[in-house]
């Protein structure tokens, strides 16, 4: 009876593992597992989905389960279900500091029009860097059809933002860094040290709240977007670095339709009249927030320098719990996203001159939010 048994618990195993394996989501090419978490399923609680990448930034998953990678050296890694890796190299892209290929963001009706767009470093017309976004038609492995959707977003060596987000009324959402030059992110006509906002084809929606692209202001180098299950936008932002002789106090947002986020008058939990303060502020901490996503009630990003993956539990506006997962695991995390299947993916980033580089480094590692 006991072989009988067993043989039964292999057909359940076996059938568990080809439902899994039909399921239109990345197929994990590798059989390592690691985290602090015992997988309690066919899943493992983290397991790695594809190494060897160069500083990945941020992906992007296609409607048959692929992802596409941005790397900020200048590439766009197409990578299959089976885990094969193919090389799309952009070009025009400045490569300083924490410039270079940034942001990667479908259009909401890709299936249709196979637009993608990304947010990028280039050559400005003074000499210095400056930002843009660049919109794509992605057929066949190759991109066709470049269109700028928005140039001139200031550029540096540091500060440079590069997440995008279409929202649930179908705008496009940009975060723009203050480019070291942290007046302008209260200036209101400057791009840099924004959230932008735009429609699919880069013009300005007419219920902007100053008739440009700007959205919010007031922040130094914003890094995360996501929205709620009740439509509330929330940002991610990295705090001062020594500018003011201060340090750390990194942000997560509530953000309002044309609120001033006070950066460079105040910052971390100052209050000051006119201007909106941090749900959660890191203090005298540094998460160095990279990211951000919404899944079940909590709000997920990576920390570089925190080198976690940082979970804020919601109740309606108020962040009630925060939590840290895999503390100094992977090294420096940078972008998390959802894919298809309801899992966490995560890119490390240690290949970026300030991490420790491990073997197999850079990583995209896929997380089972159920056993967190």
């Amino acid at each position: 009876m006991k072989y009988f048994a067993l043989l039964l618990l292999l057909l359940a195993l076996g059938g568990a593992g080809y439902w899994y394996s039909q399921r239109n989501i990345p197929v994990v090419p590798t059989t390592e597992s690691v985290g602090e978490t015992e997988p309690t399923s066919a899943i493992p609680a983290a397991s790695v989905v594809v190494q060897d990448l160069e500083i990945p930034w941020d992906i992007a998953f296609l409607p048959e389960g692929d992802m596409l990678v941005t790397e900020r050296t200048g590439h766009v890694i197409a990578i299959s279900a089976a885990g094969a890796k193919t090389e799309i190299p952009i070009e025009g892209i400045t490569k300083k500091g924490e410039g270079g290929l940034l942001g990667i963001v479908l259009h909401p009706d890709f299936k249709t029009n196979h637009f993608l767009y990304l947010y990028m470093s280039s050559p400005g017309t003074s000499g210095e860097t400056q930002n843009r976004v660049v919109r794509y038609r992605y057929e066949a492995g190759e991109l066709h059809d470049e269109k700028v959707i928005i140039g001139g977003i200031p550029g540096a060596i540091y500060h440079d933002g590069g997440r995008m987000q279409f929202g649930p009324d179908g705008m496009l959402y940009i975060t723009t860094g203050d480019a070291t030059r942290s007046q302008i992110a209260q200036d209101k006509k400057s791009l840099g040290g924004k959230i932008l906002r735009l429609k699919d084809d880069g013009s300005i929606p007419a219920d902007n709240p100053f008739g440009t692209p700007v959205w919010s202001y007031g922040h130094r180098n914003p890094q995360g977007l996501a929205w709620d299950s009740d439509g509330r936008l929330w940002e991610t932002e990295h705090g001062p670095t020594g500018e003011q002789g201060l340090c750390c106090r990194d942000e997560v947002n509530l953000i309002e339709k044309g609120g001033n986020y006070g950066w460079p008058a105040i910052v971390g939990d100052e209050e000051k009249s006119g201007m909106q303060t941090p749900a959660r502020s890191s203090g005298e901490d540094t998460w160095a927030p990279a990211s951000l996503v919404y899944l079940g009630g909590s709000l997920f990003f990576g920390g570089l320098r925190g080198e976690a993956l940082y979970e804020a539990v919601l109740d309606g506006e108020r962040i009630v719990e925060f939590k840290e997962h895999f503390k100094g695991v992977y090294g420096r995390i940078r972008t998390v996203r959802v894919g298809p299947d309801d899992m966490l993916y995560i890119t490390t980033s240690n290949r970026d001159d300030r991490g420790t580089s491990k073997p197999g480094d850079d990583k995209i590692i896929r997380i089972d939010p159920t056993a967190l």
